[in-house]
């Protein structure tokens, strides 16, 4: 009796301990399992970062040996190599709100913000923006004006010097603007300060400008873009510009553009504002793309100042200037090389020789180098 206690005994040492074992692994398996079946937290998604930008240089020479017979934006020079803008933009993105820097540094960035002073000249744009739905916008900021077909982004052109329209036009707006879509169709409506001022100058008065644009894509390769900016400048004169952007991609190597411009300003004489005076213009881009690396574009653009707001003739009648500029494209990944010829014809004697006596027309040649990224 006493042996078979025992070795019952001893059945029952060595089993509880294995048996313990087994209820502890038993419990840690079903402790790992229940935690690796939770879920883990979804990862919160950073919005993006997009940094961009660019770098030009150039070389002009003016067959009349003039610099002063440039009359457009960014190409003040004569038989001298030049610097033009270097930028870095950088895009945040969120779900509904993102926000823009573009900063510029250069001639072409000082002359582009050219109603500021010191560092607020390298401001190009810089806003925030906030989308509630996908079919609304709303930015506030200074950014790049809608009006125009040309940009102060050397590698957004196809020719390097710019054209009357865009010298005389807006350059860019500081205040708040709404931009929604239906369908094919977008539309712009905007407050801002008067064209180019960022800060309303102190000494003078501080009204505000209207801004607006209807854009229409009537297929994937014809687009419009009906734009408007008008109201009272600090000066006191009033003014309201219309402008119209086409484009229309023909085929693979066919594309063109177009620009059509009317502004009319009313002065201030003194007591009120004097009845309305124009000066408008229109340009035709022909654009040529035989090979991804070469490509021609021809502008041609008729400018009429008859009134004399932008070209000064120093007789009672002003001027019209006929301009033709022709400028290949060479590409190498992010280099673009751009020979230019260009041609500038006048209904009065608006330029100079290389002796200083009045001529209708001026030639130059252009060659520059941009890089972007």
């Amino acid at each position: 009796m006493l042996q078979k206690i025992f070795a019952t005994g001893l059945v029952m040492a060595c089993t509880l301990p294995a048996f313990a074992q087994t209820t502890e692994t038993t419990a840690t398996t079903a402790s790992t399992t229940s935690t690796e079946s939770v879920a883990a937290p979804p990862e919160e998604k950073k919005p993006l970062i997009t940094l961009s930008g660019s770098a030009d240089v150039y070389y002009r020479y003016d067959f009349n040996k003039q610099s002063g017979n440039n009359r457009t934006s960014f190409t003040n020079t004569h038989n001298s190599f030049a610097l033009g803008m270097a930028s870095i933009k950088a895009e945040h993105k969120g779900d509904k709100v993102g926000v823009v820097i573009d900063l510029g540094f250069g001639p072409r960035a000082k002359e582009f913000s050219y109603a500021d002073e010191g560092i607020m000249q390298s401001v190009k744009q810089l806003y925030v923006s906030y989308a509630p739905a996908d079919w609304i916008k709303f930015t506030a900021g200074t950014w790049a004006t809608h009006v125009g077909y040309e940009l102060v982004d050397p590698q957004l052109n196809r020719n390097y010097s710019m054209s009357y329209m865009f010298t005389n036009g807006p350059f860019h707006h500081t205040g708040l603007k709404a931009e929604l879509s239906r369908g094919k169709s977008g539309f712009m409506i905007g407050i801002a300060n008067a064209t180019d001022y960022r800060v309303p100058p102190s000494d003078m008065i501080n009204r505000k400008f209207l801004l607006a644009q209807y854009s229409l894509a009537a297929s994937d390769n014809v687009k419009f873009y009906l734009n408007y900016a008008g109201g009272k400048n600090p000066d006191t004169s009033k003014t309201s510009q219309f402008d119209l952007v086409a484009t229309a991609k023909i085929n693979d190597v066919f594309s063109l553009g177009y620009n059509g411009t009317v502004n009319t300003t009313q002065v201030w004489d003194g007591s009120k504002n004097a009845d309305g005076k124009s000066w408008w213009g229109s340009a035709l881009y022909i654009n040529v793309d035989p090979k991804a690396w070469f490509g021609l574009t021809l502008r041609t653009e008729y400018f009429s100042d008859k009134n004399q707001f932008k070209i000064p003739t120093g007789i009672d009648d002003g001027a019209s200037v006929f301009a033709t500029t022709l400028s290949a494209n060479f590409k190498a990944g992010g280099l673009t090389i751009i020979p230019e010829f260009r041609l500038d014809n006048a209904s009065e004697e608006v330029f100079i020789d290389a002796n200083f006596n009045p001529k209708k027309s001026t030639g130059s040649f252009l060659l520059a180098a941009v890089y972007s990224f």
